[in-house]
């Protein structure tokens, strides 16, 4: 066996692939969601989180329908719509409305009460629910939203979160950076990591991405570490990816 080889296949042992017939799924009829990691009823041992990265679920809420008020507390929670309009209500008193463009994002800290609703009864409404672990417990809770650009994304990383609040996106209590790109068919890019230690986990939300040498299809993820960058080519037209930079130490 070569050198090459030998790299090439330690190079390898360092990434996990969750492919999308492999996640936990619940259909409550008026909610289908798919779950990366262990959620609800969905137990998986060797599938509790990435690093920080806790919760990512692929959600569709049926017409009218929703979550009723329930807690939360020392998490960083992202939403992420991708289709219809989301109504939220918490107990910091925000009332609104987030749909695609939009990042939402709360840092529960000591405890906050919130519900989400789809706002429209003629449309279903999906969104990425992601849950981080924070650096700081017990903070005051807060919330944020704003709204992105969508051609600043197409064929580059258009930066969505990070740890600082004067950043491009949102900020949450981690040392955390997430992008999102739209990718002409056959377009490459590289995405170093900006923080050493921390791995990435890339989420594919339409099309076919190969990352170093990975194939990956839609609603696939990948998480790599003890890596500084990683390459990503789009396999076909339109490919979104969704790229999440995260701690691997808890």
């Amino acid at each position: 066996m070569d050198t090459t080889t030998i790299l090439k296949e330690e190079a390898l042992t360092n990434y996990v692939l969750h492919k999308a017939n492999t996640r936990g799924h619940a259909n409550h009829g008026w909610l289908e969601s798919y779950h990366t990691f262990s959620f609800a009823n969905y137990h998986n041992p060797e599938r509790m989180n990435f690093g920080v990265l806790r919760v990512l679920n692929d959600d569709r809420v049926n017409q009218g329908m929703g979550f009723g008020k329930h807690p939360h507390d020392n998490m960083e929670i992202i939403s992420i719509p991708l289709e219809g309009d989301l109504e939220h209500q918490d107990s910091m008193g925000n009332v609104t409305v987030i749909k695609k463009g939009d990042i939402q994002v709360m840092s529960a800290g000591t405890g906050i009460f919130h519900s989400e609703y789809n706002k429209n009864k003629d449309q279903e409404v999906k969104f990425l629910q992601i849950w981080v672990y924070p650096n700081k417990k017990n903070v005051t809770p807060r919330y944020d939203q704003i709204t992105l650009d969508l051609n600043d994304r197409h064929n580059k990383l258009q930066q969505i979160l990070s740890p600082n609040p004067e950043d491009e996106g949102v900020w949450i209590h981690q040392d955390a950076w997430f992008h999102l790109g739209k990718f002409d068919n056959g377009f490459s890019t590289s995405y170093p990591l900006k923080k050493a230690g921390n791995g990435i986990y890339a989420f594919v939300l339409k099309g076919d991405f190969t990352i170093s040498n990975i194939s990956l299809n839609e609603r696939d993820g990948l998480g790599i570490w003890d890596t500084n960058t990683i390459s990503i080519t789009a396999n076909t037209p339109d490919a979104e990816i969704l790229l999440m930079e995260v701690p691997m130490a808890l």
